[in-house]
């Protein structure tokens, strides 16, 4: 049989393709097999490793809302800030960009390093920074920095109200002040922004929607009269030489707190430089034993259960009396008084023998009436109940001790409303901080207690004249206005000693807490000082501040002169905020240096301008200042001999005296300015200034 190589050419070619054929089936199904699995069974899984690594979910703040004052000012805004991240993945040389971003950051070149090393993706390097460091960043331009927007809180006005306002994290997360116990409201509803990645870990695209603003905030605070209380409160600080103070200024009426000034204080925008005693809400959270003004209730409990009326004589045992065999005495030895003059000279033993009428269970009911042992429901975190044992709690010796206002521990909040609910008519009315939120477009007001009654309105009218007889023959004799009757009580208590647990010899709290006018009370104010070291009487350091700031906002809030003030005489004094001072009335309202000058005034920063009133028996005719500038209307009064007394900026809208009218010279003309309309409309559409 012959060989036929090309046929066994051909089987061997034949065999060759089948088995590349075969080997090529076989690959398929294995890649179509694995394709399946990849799909079918673990797509998932893949999907999910994918998305880790192209994608990132960062959440960005919202907005917060926007807290106004009563008059619709800026308290508290969010503005768009920007926000450093760095791709590790895409920077050559993390070590050069660790030490090249260092002094920008204001963080340390290792710790920078670190950051990069814990992922490939994305790490934040520092949160909203400021516009400065955003472009020296900028410049070096690195491979691998990126910015995102983002929204930091921001508080025009520094240190004004910081604490009601409070603080927030940098989340945007409040942590003090209505910041925190509002923050539900404020803060708006977060994002999440995806950001995309190619397979070398390029980063070329985010996507995200825009966060929805938080609601916002009306507060019943007017910040003139806030930075009176803050001015004020600081200069007492600085002639007293207090640890600290307190100034809280209410409306009666309402219960609106209109100031609320603590010292030492802080700047919200930089809250982690303060120290934590700064940052801490006196007005609300520090407890004390009040001292003599808690007589205020004593009084109103004995004369509503007519255990006594003013003009009982009540022998005060030449400054002493035994309880329980303790001897308490007081601080002048006085022997026959009427209810009237106890009260007025503050007589600790005449307070302690109409306590002792009462006996326990009948003061603790009063005190706890007037809103002692529990919380006010002010919107502020951190409130203290202050401190009240139960009457079946009381030693022998307790309804004496706390009748004059020891044994017993009150916030500065709880003893302003109690003094209110005099002023008032007997109304114990919760004190409030909110005046409404704007959710949605819509103005929501929130709800409050009603008004409790303590005492009857004939016992408060009595207390009134009581009060005043404080003011004008008593204790509180510094605390008398130029031009509005007054009414109020002093108090200097001793603090305990936290080595021994007695009484200081050396420590004590001054106060003083008021109202003004006597019959229409427009405003209640309260003055605390902590510790001044020799004058550390109330009648003499806190009563004296009361005078100023009370004059002050009466004078803001345009309440008529209910007594015909004193004739000018040739003094010396300072400016006050709301008016005479041209140099640094508000942060956003300071008047023109031409205007300033023009009024002979240096300016300063801390705002001691002061000015000189003439002494004269000549009169002169107000001129017609209406439609005229700050710097015509203080030319123009000046030239003449009258003092003005500017409000607000713009023209001149209004004045008192009205024009025409005759003054001796060196009287005190109040101008008040407007803006054109479609600059001072605020933003809330907030009710005019005025009484409430």
């Amino acid at each position: 049989m012959k060989y036929d190589a090309g046929s066994a050419e051909r089987v061997r070619s034949h065999l060759r393709i089948a088995s590349v054929a075969v080997l090529a089936l076989v690959w398929m199904l294995v890649v179509a097999g694995q394709l399946a699995r990849l799909q079918l069974f673990e797509y998932r899984t893949y999907l999910e490793r994918a998305r880790r690594q192209q994608q990132r979910i960062v959440e960005v703040s919202p907005p917060r809302g926007i807290i106004y004052d009563r008059n619709g000012r800026e308290l508290a805004v969010s503005i768009q800030v920007d926000s450093a991240f760095a791709v590790p993945a895409e920077i050559p040389n993390p070590h050069i960009a660790a030490r090249l971003l260092a002094p920008i950051l204001g963080l340390a070149p290792e710790e920078i390093e670190t950051r990069l090393s814990r992922s490939r993706s994305f790490v934040w390097l520092k949160r909203k920074l400021d516009a400065a460091a955003v472009e020296q960043i900028k410049a070096l331009n690195l491979a691998g920095i990126y910015f995102q927007k983002e929204h930091r809180r921001f508080y025009p006005n520094r240190e004004l109200a910081a604490h009601v306002l409070g603080f927030v994290d940098v989340d945007e997360r409040g942590l003090a002040g209505v910041e925190y116990s509002l923050d539900r409201q404020l803060r708006g509803q977060p994002v999440r922004m995806l950001v995309l990645a190619d397979a070398r870990r390029r980063w070329y695209d985010r996507d995200g929607r825009e966060p929805q603003r938080g609601s916002h905030l009306v507060l019943t605070l007017d910040d003139r009269i806030q930075y009176i209380a803050e001015k004020e409160l600081r200069e007492a600080i600085r002639a007293t030489r207090a640890q600290a103070g307190t100034i809280l200024v209410q409306n009666p009426v309402s219960g609106e707190i209109l100031a609320l000034a603590n010292w030492p204080s802080f700047n919200p925008n930089t809250p982690q430089e303060a120290r934590e005693a700064a940052r801490m809400n006196r007005a609300v959270s520090a407890v004390y034993e009040p001292g003599s003004i808690f007589k205020i209730v004593t009084l109103a409990a004995a004369l509503e259960e007519k255990r006594t009326h003013p003009g009982e004589v009540i022998d005060c045992q030449n400054g002493a009396i035994y309880i329980a065999g303790h001897r308490i005495r007081d601080h002048k030895p006085f022997g026959l008084l009427n209810v009237a003059q106890v009260l007025a000279q503050s007589s600790d033993v005449g307070t302690i023998k109409l306590g002792l009428r009462l006996g326990p269970r009948t003061l603790y009911r009063y005190i706890r009436a007037f809103g002692f042992g529990e919380l006010t429901g002010i919107e502020l975190s951190g409130e203290s109940r202050g401190l009240l044992r139960a009457a079946e709690n009381w030693t022998p010796v307790s309804v004496g001790s706390i009748s004059m206002g020891q044994e017993i521990g009150v916030t500065s909040v709880q003893m302003v409303t109690a003094m209110s609910s005099i002023a008032n008519g007997g109304l114990l009315v919760a004190p409030r901080l909110v005046r409404e939120l704007h959710q949605n477009g819509q103005r929501v007001a929130p709800e409050r207690p009603a008004p409790v009654r303590v005492i009857s309105a004939t016992t408060a009218a009595t207390l009134r004249r009581l009060l005043e007889g404080v003011v004008l023959e008593g204790t509180g004799k510094a605390a008398q206005l130029d031009g509005w009757t007054a009414a109020g009580k002093t108090g200097t208590a001793q603090k305990i000693d936290p080595l021994t647990g007695r009484y200081s010899l050396t420590d004590h709290i001054a106060s003083f807490v008021g109202f003004a006018p006597l019959n229409e009370p427009a405003i209640t104010v309260l003055v605390t000082l902590d510790s001044p070291p020799e004058n550390y009487h109330g009648g003499r350091v806190a009563a004296p501040v009361f005078k100023k700031v009370a004059e002050q906002v009466l004078t803001y809030l345009g309440v008529p002169h209910d007594v015909v003030p004193p004739a000018p005489r040739l003094r010396a004094r300072r400016s006050q905020p709301e008016a005479t001072e041209l140099s640094d009335f508000h942060p956003s309202q300071r008047i023109s240096a031409a205007a300033a000058e023009a009024a002979g005034s240096a300016a300063s920063d801390a705002g001691h301008t002061p000015t000189l009133a003439l002494a004269s028996t000549e009169s002169v005719e107000v001129p017609a200042l209406r439609g005229k500038s700050v710097r015509a209307v203080t030319e123009q009064c000046l030239q003449i001999g009258l003092q003005p007394v500017l409000i607000g900026t713009g023209v001149a809208w209004d004045q008192v005296p009205a024009a025409g009218q005759r003054v001796p010279r060196g009287s005190r003309v109040t101008v008040r300015f407007l803006r054109a309309a479609a600059e001072s409309t605020p933003a809330t559409e907030a009710e005019p200034r005025g009484r409430d």
